[in-house]
């Protein structure tokens, strides 16, 4: 912000330029203005605390329902008693659905009529403001006439106002909050909404059994209709087949085979077993050896001959101990032994041949049972493609039983579960609602609080905008001209920069008139800076550099461009003297942080004026300075740019709008031109044009006399 304050005829000028806030004056302006800021916080205070007393308080009671399925193994159906369920399995989304059931239009239909709501005048009556409101709305075609709603709709608009229900974070309880201007009622309603949730979930669960139970009776008669056609089909096409059932349900050609296999197998056995005995008992004779066969001890006769023989041995013995062997008696008992052995031996073939006439009647019937198991064999074979056939009849007609007994078990089921108290609702009230003595709404202290602050905040922040627009809260910079400047032309040369004309300026003179410069500066504030020469002096570049650097020393990022092709102060900053810069920049060759170097002996960036730099005309004239310029202003606290003075002129639309001072160097002898420059600058809209008088140093004059 800039201002020029009006100054008596006997003081010297002064400038006036944009300053920063001063917090102490804008609070000493605040404080003036207390009372538009206190009076109308306490009325607003004063509003609320008259509106929320004239307002009907209302109670909130609350009821809360866990959901969880409630089924036992004595309540589950019988197909689902072997499984065991987790009891609180239920997702997020099964979660809302149930407090979207308790916010049912049905069940709000219900609990209105069990309490009868529509008797109560904060449910049937609206507000005056709210009718013309309403009616006011009505005539734009937004909603309805309120004369129009039926009892119903009006006192279930106020039952869903009054009505809060929400999933309790991080479990499956379900919160029922319902406010009244009744403690009694809020806690009835909500106690209500509970219980009939409850009703309602039963009472779906019991329709939905019965369902179930008409839709199973229709299968079960179709389904027995089934069954007994596929058993009819199984049985007619058995008796076509001849394929009929002996015991274990095998057929009866099947169960032939296997016991003529099995009587022709033990005839085998016995041919063999008797063949076997025939040939030992044989064996046995034709070696001369004693008989001792199980089949001839068995043998009655052969039995006695043999306890004869012993009685014969035994009496011989006796006999032969007093008599001789040729003694009658003697060999009578011998003769007599030797009739018992032939006719034992007899007797022994007999039973060879006897076993013999076994084994080969066993043989025969081997043949026969071969015969009949040849044949039955072919009989199967024949059947075998029939008996396929009659195994899928018997599959069919054994998968419609089983459906039809699965059937029958669900029915039994069903209708065992009908009963009202057999089906548990999947929830369950834990708490209760009880009856409130502590109005939910409205807050009296909180509103009353909120609207004073709200209020407070509102004058405040008014009264302080007016402050900062009327502009009397910014501390300004001043710099007073020297009193013995006596002409305008001279008072705007810098004061503390002018030297004598007559004097060759020493380094510590031009070390104070740059520090004064460079504080000027700062008091300006950031922006874009051009120091130009004035006519053909030749120490701008080198003045702006030392005017970059003693910016930068104060911790401000300062970025020195060179313009000036002919001085090029910025050679002496870079290592090489050849680097890419501004025209690189300009011509899309190179990009910001190529371009961008820093100084060796400071904190200053620098942008050198290029490789492909012929001029400094060539530079101004380029369409992207703007966006350079515009770039660096919002990157670099201070941007010094160095170049002929007479050059600014050539950029004047893109310099003018961007610079925030212009400095002009005027050497010994050169105010007058340096004036003149000043004044056409000015009149192309370049702001702030200051006028630093220098004189010339040794290098200079030493310069200009070797030209």
């Amino acid at each position: 912000m800039r201002r020029d304050r009006a100054s008596k005829p006997s003081a010297a000028p002064i400038e006036t330029v944009e300053g920063e806030l001063d917090l102490r004056a804008l609070g000493n302006a605040l404080w003036r203005k207390r009372r538009w800021i206190v009076i109308p916080t306490i009325l607003a205070a004063l509003l609320a605390f008259v509106a929320v007393n004239t307002l009907t308080p209302r109670y909130l009671s609350e009821a809360r329902v866990l959901i969880e399925s409630r089924e036992t193994s004595y309540s589950r159906p019988e197909i689902d008693r072997a499984v065991e369920r987790d009891r609180t399995l239920l997702d997020p989304e099964a979660l809302q659905s149930q407090v979207q059931i308790f916010q049912s239009r049905d069940l709000a239909r219900k609990v209105a009529r069990d309490l009868k709501l529509a008797e109560y005048k904060e449910f049937n009556s609206e507000s005056a403001a709210y009718q013309i409101m309403t009616a006011l709305v009505a005539l734009v075609g937004i909603t309805r006439e309120p004369a129009r709603k039926t009892l119903e709709e009006r006192v279930l608009e106020h039952y869903y106002d009054r009505l809060t229900v929400y999933q309790v974070e991080k479990s499956r309880v379900v919160a029922v909050d319902f406010q009244s201007e009744d403690q009694e009622l809020a806690a009835k309603v909500a106690n209500a909404i509970a219980a009939e949730y409850l009703a309602m979930q039963q009472q779906a669960k019991r329709d939905s059994m019965k369902q179930a139970g008409l839709w199973l009776a229709t299968e079960i008669e179709q389904l027995r209709a089934r069954v007994a056609e596929a058993e009819a089909k199984v049985e007619e096409f058995r008796s076509r087949s001849n394929l009929y059932v002996g015991n274990n349900n095998n057929q009866l050609g099947t169960q032939s085979l296997g016991e003529l296999n099995t009587q022709l197998v033990n005839a085998r056995g016995q041919k063999a077993d008797f063949e076997a005995r025939a040939r030992f008992i044989r064996d046995l004779l034709k070696s001369g050896k004693p008989i001792e066969a199980a089949d001839i001890t068995n043998s009655e006769l052969i039995r006695r001959l043999a306890e004869q023989r012993v009685t014969l041995r035994a009496q011989l013995a006796e006999q032969s101990s007093t008599l001789l062997p040729q003694h009658p008696r003697i060999k009578e008992l011998n003769a007599q032994l030797g009739d018992l052995d032939i006719q034992i031996r007899l007797e022994a073939e007999k039973l060879v041949r006897s076993l013999e006439n076994d084994a080969r009647i066993s043989g025969a019937r081997v043949e026969t049972f071969m015969a009949q198991l040849d044949q039955l064999k072919q009989q199967q074979s024949a059947l075998g493609g029939q008996d396929v056939q009659l195994r899928a009849f018997e599959r069919e007609a054994k998968a419609q039983r089983d459906l039809l007994e699965s059937y029958l078990a669900r029915y039994r089921d069903v209708t065992a579960r009908e009963t009202p108290d057999a089906v548990p609702a999947d929830a369950r009230i834990i708490s209760q609602a009880v009856a409130s003595s502590t109005a939910h709404f409205p807050k009296k202290l909180p509103i009353v609080a909120v609207a004073a602050i709200g209020m407070f905040m509102f004058a405040l922040a008014f009264a302080a905008m007016g402050e900062l627009l009327g502009g009397g809260v910014y501390r300004p910079v001043e710099m007073a001209a020297r009193p013995e400047l006596e002409t305008e032309r001279e008072r705007e040369m810098l004061p503390a920069a002018r030297a004598p004309s007559s004097l060759a300026a020493t380094p510590e003179l031009v070390q104070r008139r740059l520090g004064e410069l460079a504080d000027r500066m700062r008091a300006l504030g950031s922006g874009i800076y051009l120091i130009g020469r004035a006519g053909a002096h030749g120490a701008s570049g080198r003045i702006a550099v030392h005017l970059a650097r003693d910016l930068a020393a104060s911790g401000s990022r300062v970025l020195f461009l060179d313009l000036d092709l002919e001085a090029v102060p910025s050679a002496a900053l870079l290592p090489e003297p050849r680097v890419a810069g501004l025209s690189d920049l300009l011509s899309g060759a190179a990009q910001f942080g190529e371009v961008i170097h820093r100084d060796r002996a400071s904190r200053i960036h620098v942008i050198a004026p290029g490789r492909t730099a012929r001029d400094t005309e060539q530079l101004l004239a380029a369409d992207r300075l703007s966006i350079v310029l515009g770039a660096l202003s919002q990157t670099y606290d201070y941007v010094v740019m160095a170049a002929p003075a007479p050059a600014f002129l050539l950029g004047v639309d893109r310099l003018a709008r961007f610079t925030r001072a212009t400095v002009l160097i005027a050497g010994e002898g050169g105010e007058a031109a340096a004036s003149t420059e000043a004044d056409t600058l000015r009149a192309k809209g370049f702001a702030n044009v200051m006028i630093a008088a220098v004189g010339d140093t040794p290098a200079d004059r030493s310069g200009r006399a070797a030209a």
